[in-house]
């Protein structure tokens, strides 16, 4: 039970860094918690700038698992200045069809539809070895530090003003 209550504290401390970066106000506004190993290795999982911000728009409305995101298509265009959604349209098929982003469309008859429903699992899954790797690389970083830390210092000898070995 020690151990939650240190990494809730860990995580309140983050936010509360986060808060005071960007200002109480700004943060006031709400925020976006996305892993930095998909911005790391954007490139590495074949996405450019346009399909980062995409996902970053359909992560803003994601805060909890089994509740996944639907904003409209519509929306995303007009925060990411698009004059057409059909822009927005064709990048999220393709996202789609490369595995990172599964779109579920829920039609209706007569009435219209209702904006997709979006889940991230393709993305996820894409970027976990990175993850990985990193976790690995950090891991063996610690365990250098740590054994250079635990060394012996080396013994030291008092020596007087004219630099002679003191007894």
């Amino acid at each position: 039970m020690a151990k939650q209550g240190i990494l809730k504290q860990q995580q309140n401390d983050a936010l509360r860094q986060n808060e005071l970066k960007w200002t109480p106000k700004v943060w006031a506004c709400g925020w976006n918690g996305f892993p930095s190993i998909i911005i790391e290795k954007q490139a590495a999982l074949g996405l450019d700038a346009l399909d980062m911000n995409i996902i970053l728009h359909l992560t803003n409305y994601w805060w909890k698992r089994d509740r996944v995101p639907y904003p409209s298509v519509e929306s995303i265009a007009k925060a990411l200045g698009l004059k057409s959604v059909r822009t927005v349209q064709k990048r999220i098929t393709r996202l789609q069809e490369d595995g990172f982003v599964t779109r579920e469309q829920r039609r209706k008859t007569r009435v219209g539809s209702d904006t997709n429903l979006y889940r991230f699992d393709g993305l996820i899954e894409k970027v976990t070895p990175f993850a990985l790797e990193k976790l690995a690389e950090r891991k063996r970083r610690d365990e250098a530090e740590a054994e250079r830390l635990a060394r012996k210092r080396p013994k030291l000898t008092l020596v007087d003003k004219g630099g002679r070995k003191a007894n």
